[in-house]
């Protein structure tokens, strides 16, 4: 979660049709009742992330991807 955390410009959502950019993290979300064979069946691991890219600037959407995988260094 600390990639998530350190994400700026992205919600924490799991919308749908929205324009802005979101994040989801499956197995904590929309799967999170899943067992674990469930999920390695549908190939989602822990550590999976459903970006959704929005209308922002794209260098800003850049900027805040880059951040946050420095965050998680």
């Amino acid at each position: 979660m600390t990639f998530i955390n350190n994400l700026a410009i992205f919600s924490l959502l799991a919308n749908v049709a929205d324009v802005k950019a979101l994040v989801i993290h499956p197995t904590a979300t929309t799967h999170s009742q899943c067992t674990e064979e469930e999920l390695s069946e549908q190939g989602i691991k822990p550590n999976k992330l459903r970006l959704s890219i929005g209308i922002e600037k794209v260098e800003d959407l850049i900027d805040a991807l880059e951040a946050a995988f420095e965050a998680v260094k």
